[in-house]
């Protein structure tokens, strides 16, 4: 033991590049060898808490305004025997049902959702025909979107969005070898999107509709298909989508008035929604008009609880309440592609298409009803995800970020070396 010793410091004091550098290197070496060291779990949490305040932040946002935009409601003849806080105290039942739901789902691996994907897929499916029979569905506004479940009203189209996610995932990892062909890849799920587009245009209910549309074409694009069939695929869909436009006289009329909403027989028809909230963000400038001072929430800017909400935020809220809740989203949207890409590399396909898949869904959904909202697209029935009024809506919402967060759990511990 001493020869080693001594060797050791004859070492670095003869070949250390100086007498001086091999005594410091020396004392270093011998203090790290004395040295208690104490062995700590690593750093890295076991869940994305950054990803969780996100959520909760815009959702804690999104109650305040649900409050706000739908405080004034009671004075109208049409919600005449409901009280100030009726719509709040239903979307405060609706967010309970939805942590529930988001704790049970949380608990159940991302395998679990692979193997049931065409059976969840089915069932949504059979809803979705549910709603078209009399005296199973309910109708709203001309709309039959809904089943009534006693406390709730159950909208299978918000089902629907995260059955595509799964489903679209399921397919594209079981069938990777055939996506560069057309009849084995591409054509059984177009197939799949034409016969649940007909059964949502039935409702009717277009932007649900263009919503699982995006995801099944972003999760084939991210799972490598054809860039030639992917290019026919997106043909494919602007010719359906002009197809139903140039079909439906509704709808045309809507596309006019928003290319000129003020023009003065839109703006009192078919752009009042959209003028209304033009005008909305126009009071709200740079910091609003503050909380609960909003003119348009009260019966002039309809739906503004739902689909506008965001024309309340910028009004009492102003430009600086938008940024937040786009930067929120943002965030959301840009983690859930870090969690896919980090699936991806560990080999976890199914996870990392669901993961990027939530994200399409999420983003697309927001660019679309802010779209609305800001009169840069025309005008359609989506609502804002986490922060609009909507049992359904909350419901598949929390679902989603539930089944991400587990995706995001489940890196973690393989990276830690664990086994799921």
């Amino acid at each position: 033991m001493m020869n080693l010793f001594r060797g050791r410091v004859i070492s670095k004091l003869g070949f250390g590049g100086g007498i001086r550098q091999g005594l410091n290197e020396f004392r270093s070496e011998l203090r790290d060898a004395t040295k208690t060291i104490t062995y700590s779990r690593s750093a890295m949490a076991t869940w994305d808490q950054s990803l969780l305040w996100a959520v909760v932040l815009l959702v804690l946002l999104g109650t305040v305004m649900v409050y706000s935009a739908s405080i004034t409601l009671a004075d109208g003849k049409k919600y005449a025997n409901y009280t100030t806080t009726y719509f709040l105290i239903r979307h405060l039942f609706s967010l309970g049902v939805a942590v529930i739901a988001g704790l049970i789902v949380y608990r159940l691996p991302s395998k679990v959702w692979d193997k049931i994907a065409p059976l969840l897929f089915i069932v949504t499916v059979l809803m979705l025909i549910a709603v078209l029979i009399p005296g199973l569905g309910k109708s709203v506004n001309g709309s039959k979107r809904w089943l009534p479940l006693g406390l709730m009203n159950f909208q299978p189209s918000e089902l629907m969005k995260f059955a595509a996610v799964v489903f679209a995932a399921h397919y594209t990892v079981r069938r990777q070898e055939y996506l560069h062909s057309f009849l084995k890849g591409f054509l059984p799920l177009g197939m799949i999107v034409v016969v649940v587009g007909g059964l949502l245009m039935l409702e009717p209910d277009m932007g649900a509709l263009m919503v699982v549309a995006a995801i099944a074409m972003g999760i084939l694009f991210l799972g490598g298909i054809n860039a030639k069939l992917f290019s026919y695929m997106i043909l494919m869909g602007l010719g359906a989508f002009g197809i139903i436009v140039a079909t439906s006289r509704f709808r045309r009329e809507r596309i006019f008035a928003f290319l000129n909403p003020w023009k003065e027989e839109y703006a009192q028809d078919k752009a009042y929604q959209l003028t209304h909230s033009l005008m909305a963000f126009g009071r709200g400038e740079w910091f609003g008009v503050g909380l609960g001072g909003s003119i348009e929430k009260q019966h002039y800017l309809p739906e503004a609880h739902t689909d506008f909400i965001l024309a309340v935020i910028g009004e009492e809220l102003g430009f600086v309440g938008v940024l937040v809740v786009i930067v929120g989203f943002y965030y959301i949207v840009r983690r859930c592609f870090m969690i896919g890409r980090t699936c991806l590399q560990l080999d976890r396909s199914f996870a990392g298409l669901v993961a990027k898949g939530i994200g399409i869904w999420i983003g697309w959904q927001c660019f679309i009803n802010m779209g609305v909202n800001l009169g840069l697209l025309p005008t359609k029935g989506l609502t804002l995800p986490l922060v609009s009024y909507g049992g359904s809506g909350l419901l598949m919402n929390a679902v989603a970020i539930a089944v991400l967060l587990k995706i995001d759990a489940e890196n973690r511990a393989l990276m830690r070396g664990a086994k799921i």
